[in-house]
């Protein structure tokens, strides 16, 4: 099973969170402001649905197997 963190990286997750106010919480990685943008977005939804492990568009998630 896969568990969703944040980013360890401290610096970037701040960085992320302060543009995600700005943006009234859609991901700052995207020209277009839709549900489909909004943070969490569908791609990094539909990753966890699927069980894959990686990152999400901006950093700010990731997605690691549960050992």
């Amino acid at each position: 099973m896969a568990k969703v963190k944040t980013n360890p990286d401290k610096d970037i997750v701040k960085e992320i969170r302060d543009k995600l106010k700005e943006n009234d919480g859609y991901c700052p990685c995207r020209i277009f402001r839709t549900k489909d943008t909004k943070c969490m977005c569908k791609e990094f939804r539909e990753m966890i649905d699927n069980g894959k492990t990686g990152m999400c568009h901006c950093g700010l998630y990731i997605i690691e197997e549960d050992n």
